[in-house]
């Protein structure tokens, strides 16, 4: 199978379409498919529906398809660095899903695992709990019962995720914190198209290493990153 296109577009041809579920790996800025997103955009695809983390900032991520209407409801964990994202929840314009992060994660990582639902202690007895099956196992110290609520797994007709290094069968591996949601979220998707900085010869990775197999990924491309800083702090060079 040929995974390798020439661009984001190209990899987004037949893909997308209007009302569709999108995992984006990514958090905050770092390892956000940056290319794929602007290529979502220019398509002009609508009525979305985004499982990330969070929206980027409000020109740059998911933040760009906020600003053109493009997103109807995010799955997500954080909102607070978007003040589009903030403006149109509190005006009613967009729907927000609400997720502990580590139940997102695990959410992605189970839908692609084939595990519709699992029970979680995370979120009893708060508002994310609203509306849910609640459970109680014999997990306490002293095998008393505790309470959980289930969380469906999510299955999402595309994931879109940015690696460091691919070869051409798909094999990825991401860098440092850059990887955050990107496996789980490539997990899930039906389809999972991937952008990456290096695509190396087959063979040359080792096995060893590689984040998430090539059997998750069905399309790929090579290209440059601007790689933005969300929040730079510095302090001042202390001589010595």
């Amino acid at each position: 199978m040929k995974k390798v296109y020439p661009d984001a577009a190209a990899a987004l041809d037949g893909v997308l379409f209007d009302g569709m579920t999108i995992a984006a790996g990514g958090f905050g800025l770092c390892g956000i498919p940056e290319l794929l997103l602007t290529a979502i955009k220019e398509a002009g695809t609508k009525d979305l529906t985004f499982a990330s983390n969070n929206a980027g900032v409000d020109d740059f991520g998911i933040g760009i398809l906020l600003q053109t209407r493009q997103v109807k409801k995010m799955l997500s964990s954080y909102v607070g660095e978007n003040a589009e994202f903030m403006r149109q929840y509190l005006a009613g314009e967009l729907e927000i899903e609400f997720n502990p992060q580590g139940t997102l994660a695990e959410r992605m990582r189970a839908g692609g695992a084939g595990i519709p639902g699992f029970y979680t202690k995370t979120g009893v007895g708060t508002q994310v709990a609203e509306g849910k099956e609640h459970k109680d196992f014999p997990t306490g110290p002293q095998g008393e019962p505790e309470t959980y609520i289930l969380e469906r797994g999510i299955v999402a007709d595309l994931a879109v995720v940015k690696a460091w290094k691919a070869d051409d069968t798909g094999n990825l591996i991401f860098r440092k914190t850059a990887r955050n949601f990107n496996p789980p979220a490539a997990m899930c998707g039906k389809i999972c198209v991937a952008e990456v900085e290096e695509i190396v010869p087959r063979g040359s990775l080792d096995p060893d290493n590689i984040h998430l197999p090539g059997i998750y990924v069905h399309r790929l491309i090579q290209g440059d990153h601007e790689k933005r800083i969300e929040q730079r702090t510095t302090r001042k060079r202390e001589d010595v």
